[in-house]
């Protein structure tokens, strides 16, 4: 099963990553390392919502979940 994930080049070099399904969001210095923090904040926000927790809602400009 695949995930859509939208990769996104920052004007200060960085890197964000969202996870379209989850609209979970992280970012990096490269791509490499912003999609390790995405699968970090998915497998997070995935136990939140599975505790009956409330997950965090990504603060981004870009972001409109």
């Amino acid at each position: 099963m695949g995930r859509e994930i939208r990769l996104i080049e920052e004007d200060d070099g960085g890197w964000s990553a969202i996870d379209e399904e989850t609209g979970v969001a992280s970012c990096g210095e490269t791509r490499e390392e912003a999609l390790e923090m995405l699968d970090e904040a998915v497998e997070l926000t995935i136990e939140a919502r599975e505790d009956d927790t409330d997950a965090t809602v990504p603060d981004a400009p870009w972001f409109e979940g």
